[in-house]
């Protein structure tokens, strides 16, 4: 049994892994390039677990977090993220050691890049297909075309159109993410035909979780870069991407202390820990930062609802009880699953598995 005495964050191996057999496997039916995003897990050891579904491919948010799965053999990857110029050195090193992609947005970028690039590097167009973050509009083709002849084709191989669907974490229904779905395969369709002529190996690339756990990839899309669906969480929950039991990691709290007159519970877990990120959950108008369920010092159980996290300051969590709540008393342990996972992830940075095991990430491997 563990000892727990300050927020941990566990992870159950057992559901991760299905989470990632179940994602690549839909791949391989789909015959699609399965380019999972690592920045939620951030963990060679987790990468592990992809390579034995046959990934060989990968996707990050930062150069730091290339630099870190290069180290450790990944040697395909695409940073999702536009260009930080500042980090041109880096990029260089990267270039000339790994098969690297980077985003690309305007003529600026395109123009630096084939001045001080040292070694040839793959690049993709940022697309906005409606989640309004950044990139290039899909009708902008002046611009598109002015990219294309500024990049400078000995330094830089134009790989295809990229977009990420984050619009879809904002939709209220099954029905919605489908929409949004066609509107982004429309527009990125649309672009493959009308360059495909020029450069017949372009691809386009769609990565979000809500769309690949719960619809068919649509045709002609090339390749998806899910990353979210490894671990899961309440949002996803609530998108209808996955049930509570696939949610792979929670955060294990400490009570300490109980408010019956206000049917409160406070726990040892708060913003640093879990993110002040929430949703809400009809009818309750609170936002909810996280849902407490049983810890029976070897697992959490979904099925059973503690209370909801329905506040939380730097160290604080507060638990709004249920029925079933109401049993907690100061020094009990409960499991909170995250809202979202990825910063969960990101704040508490290393996982105990429920072995006792400790799996690091990229914020405690030596460097």
């Amino acid at each position: 049994m563990l000892s727990i005495k300050k927020p941990t964050l566990l992870i159950n191996i057992d559901i991760c892994k299905q989470n990632i057999h179940n994602m690549a496997a839909g791949a391989r039916e789909q015959k699609v390039i399965f380019r999972p995003h690592f920045k939620t897990h951030q963990s060679a050891t987790i990468g592990e677990w992809f390579r034995e579904e046959g990934v060989s491919a990968i996707t990050v948010s930062s150069v730091s977090m290339a630099q870190y799965f290069a180290k450790h053999g990944w040697d395909n990857i695409t940073i999702a993220f536009p260009v930080n110029l500042l980090e041109i050195e880096e990029i260089n090193l990267l270039a000339s050691e790994i098969n690297l992609q980077v985003l690309i947005e305007s003529e600026q970028v395109a123009g630096f890049l084939s001045e001080k690039l040292r070694s040839a590097c793959g690049f993709f167009i940022k697309i906005d297909t409606g989640y309004h973050r950044t990139g290039v509009k899909p009708s902008n083709i002046q611009l598109i075309d002015s990219i294309l002849h500024t990049a400078d084709p000995l330094k830089l191989n134009f790989k295809g159109f990229l977009t990420h669907s984050g619009n879809t974490y904002q939709a209220a229904d099954r029905n919605e993410i489908f929409q949004i779905q066609q509107i982004t395969a429309e527009n990125l369709l649309r672009l493959k035909k009308h360059y495909l002529d020029r450069y017949p190996d372009l691809i386009v690339s769609v990565g979000d979780t809500p769309t690949c756990s719960q619809l068919p990839v649509v045709t002609g899309i090339d390749e998806i870069r899910p990353g979210n669906f490894v671990f899961f969480d309440v949002m996803q929950f609530t998108l209808g991407s996955c049930r509570l039991a696939d949610i792979a990691v929670a955060l294990i709290c400490p009570v300490v202390a109980v408010h019956p007159n206000r049917n409160e519970a406070v726990i040892y877990g708060g913003a640093v820990h879990l993110s002040k990120e929430n949703i809400l959950l009809t009818p309750d108008p609170k936002p909810v930062y996280g849902l407490a369920v049983g810890w029976d010092g070897e697992n959490w159980d979904t099925a059973t609802l503690l209370g909801k996290v329905s506040g939380l300051s730097q160290e604080h969590g507060i638990l709004t009880l249920t029925q079933a709540g109401c049993n907690l008393k100061p020094g009990m342990l409960v499991a909170v699953l995250p809202v979202h996972s990825c910063l969960t992830s990101n704040l508490m940075r290393k996982y105990t598995g429920l072995d006792g095991s400790v799996i690091e990430t990229i914020h405690t491997w030596p460097a």
